[in-house]
């Protein structure tokens, strides 16, 4: 009897010992899930695709920010960080094709532009992709600190 206690003992210490190891080295994944937005409305694409990151108030500061190796960009700010202008067309690219450059971070950031894209593949517009960056990129620019 004590064979089989001392047995099951030493199983169930396996057990937790692996799933305590497991945990360890497990690799955070964050999962973000994108619902669609209505192509004309750069609020609410914002909402459901930029602030989980950057945060409702475009600050950088989105409930899963923490998760990330960088702190994503403070969006209020840009136009103060090139010069008081909006940089329209940078955000158009970095929506477009993504950001490596170190100022902004690293691949982690989504390319929304292929993302934006095959949310419409269904519609007969072409252009839904167009629209869709162009809207977010003015609501962007009407988040900006005077």
């Amino acid at each position: 009897m004590a064979r089989i206690l001392f047995l099951a003992t030493l199983a169930a210490a396996v057990v937790v010992g692996v799933g305590y190891a497991n945990q360890s080295t497990a690799k955070k994944t964050v999962v973000i899930p994108v619902t669609k937005a209505p192509a004309n409305n750069g609020k609410q694409m914002y909402v459901n695709y930029c602030a989980p990151c950057h945060g409702v108030d475009g600050k950088g500061n989105g409930p899963v920010a923490s998760a990330l190796k960088k702190q994503p960009t403070n969006l209020v700010a840009l136009s103060r960080n090139h010069g008081g202008k909006f940089p329209s067309k940078h955000i158009v690219s970095v929506l477009e094709f993504g950001a490596t450059n170190p100022s902004h971070g690293t691949a982690e950031m989504p390319v929304w532009g292929p993302m934006l894209e095959s949310m419409d593949t269904a519609a007969n517009e072409p252009n839904l992709r167009v629209l869709r960056i162009s809207n977010l990129n003015r609501y962007l620019q009407s988040l900006q600190e005077k």
